[in-house]
């Protein structure tokens, strides 16, 4: 007669998790093994390493008629994680092994080896994070990824070396290890970082403008000659930002573990990422997709920093993708059967040298460039993403007097002001379903930007000497509002518009 079992595993699609339901059918007739429900290549390869890993884990693999069927039929699964599922469904209805489980609510994910190992699993943070949300009560798992998967609380999470252990498990409720580590002791053990803004000798002014960038999580530009630092500071932006939140570092780990990139020594993400492309790069590379959609830099960049160094080697049409995910904090890739949405809510940083020589203005070397290539050269970063960006500041060349200075202050004494800063933003926002000022929107703007007399002359008179546009007007004032919260000062005074005028470098036009 014919056996059914019913396994569950689960993939996802994107950072969204689905159940599959793993139906083994086993009956008489001419020896066949196939599975349905799922047209993706990996699927042949399945056949073999489950046929493999049941035989060399002691058990028969019997020459019968064995049908899999994956539902819901019309949706794609790939991969290789439900190996585990098909191979305790085919052992279950093949009588080989008697179950004394409720499998209803046990979520299996695993690939096998042909030893029967169960091998490491790309994206198994996001896969634990939604059976939970599913409402399983329980996951097993491969104990390769036991320590990214630790942090997850509300799910028992079973971490089993090989398939025989899941068998003993399912038979005779034989204990299988689960870990569990504390987000509080691995963020104590990450804490440093190897790079500190009290490296940076001079410079005072752009790392004002940082730490100003930090505090409201404004996109900034860098502008100078080669060599007088600007990569060296973006590199230490992440010092500054604020300190990350249980979920904030849960979302990032979940989009490195997609990307398979996590270190298995340390796989949950502690630390805002830095991520830094090469201006070669592709859209695709960038923004994300492929034909196994995969999270790009703007996704892995997600809390932390998207730094582009020398900006305008950038491809025009690989700047232009970016926009979009910019303004609304993730990306849709548009799939044949099913879009991927990823989160994207970076900061950008961009560098760039002042002419197509690099020396304008320099008092090093002399500029060779005439009028007309600067103008041209800065027309390449003006535009849509330029609008976007809040912050623009001059790194100079330092003189030499400077390389000597001691008193120069540690990423962590600027990042307490930073954290300050932003306590007050996500205060003050609370009801607002904004978090910093960068987010302001012009109504919240009249809100929340009061300013007294003064303030408003000098606006004005910028206004009228700089020709300033109106999005640069409002930018300036977001930029003071930062300034002022870093101060604790409640209304925006004049010396913070004076301050937030100085970082519209571009706007006063080099000429």
């Amino acid at each position: 007669g014919t056996m059914l079992s019913n396994l569950k595993s689960i993939y996802l699609n994107g950072l969204d998790g689905y159940t599959v339901d793993v139906q083994v059918d086993v009956s008489a007739g001419i020896p066949e093994f196939d599975i349905v429900g799922l047209p993706d290549i990996s699927i042949k390869e399945s056949k073999e390493r489950v046929s493999t890993a049941i035989k060399n884990s002691g058990y028969e693999f019997e020459s019968r008629k064995i049908i899999v069927n994956l539902a819901p039929a019309d949706i794609r699964k790939g991969g290789s994680s439900i190996d585990l599922s098909i191979a305790i469904g085919i052992l279950i209805s093949t009588k080989q092994i008697t179950n004394k489980k409720d499998l209803s609510k046990i979520a299996f994910v695993g690939e096998l080896s042909l030893d029967g190992t169960i091998n490491y699993v790309k994206g198994i943070l996001p896969i634990c994070i939604e059976a939970k949300k599913i409402g399983f009560n329980e996951i097993i798992i491969p104990k390769k990824n036991e320590k990214e998967a630790s942090i997850v609380d509300g799910i028992e999470i079973k971490c089993a070396e090989n398939l025989k252990e899941v068998i003993g498990y399912i038979e005779q409720n034989k204990k299988i290890d689960s870990y569990k580590v504390k987000w509080e002791d691995m963020v104590i053990e990450n804490q440093n970082y190897d790079l500190d803004f009290s490296e940076v000798k001079g410079q005072e002014n752009a790392k004002r403008g940082l730490e100003i960038a930090a505090a409201g999580g404004h996109n900034c530009l860098l502008i100078g000659s080669p060599g007088t630092g600007k990569t060296m500071l973006a590199k230490r932006l992440v010092t500054i930002l604020p300190d990350l939140s249980y979920d904030e570092s849960l979302e990032i780990t979940k989009i490195h573990s997609i990307a398979g990139i996590l270190d298995e020594k340390n796989p949950i993400i502690t630390r805002r990422p830095f991520r830094s492309p090469h201006h070669s790069i592709s859209s695709t590379a960038l923004i994300g997709g492929g034909k196994n959609p995969k999270p790009g830099e703007i996704s892995l960049a997600n809390y932390g920093v998207l730094f582009l160094d020398e900006f305008t080697e950038f491809n025009k049409h690989v700047i232009e993708v970016m926009r979009t995910p910019l303004e609304d904090g993730k990306i849709t890739i548009s799939r044949v059967n099913a879009n991927v949405t990823y989160p994207s809510k970076f900061m950008l940083v961009a560098s760039m040298n002042p002419c197509p020589c690099g020396y304008y203005g320099s008092e090093i070397k002399e500029c060779k460039c005439t009028e007309t290539m600067i103008k041209k050269y800065l027309s390449k970063v003006s535009g849509p993403l330029l609008d976007r960006i809040d912050i623009q500041v001059e790194v100079p060349q330092i003189k030499y007097e400077k390389i000597n200075e001691n008193n120069v202050e540690t990423s962590a004494q600027i990042r307490e002001r930073v954290n300050n800063a932003r306590k007050i933003q996500i205060e003050r926002y609370k009801n607002d379903k904004i978090y910093c000022n960068d987010s302001l929107t012009p109504s919240l703007m009249k809100k929340y930007c009061k300013m007294d007399n003064e303030s408003n002359k000098l606006l004005e008179k910028a206004f009228n000497n700089l020709k300033l546009s109106m999005r640069a007007y409002g930018r300036i004032i977001k930029v003071a509002r930062t300034i002022a919260d870093l101060e604790q000062s409640e209304d925006i005074k004049s010396k913070h518009i004076a301050e937030a005028i100085q970082y519209r470098v571009l706007d006063k036009n080099y000429f």
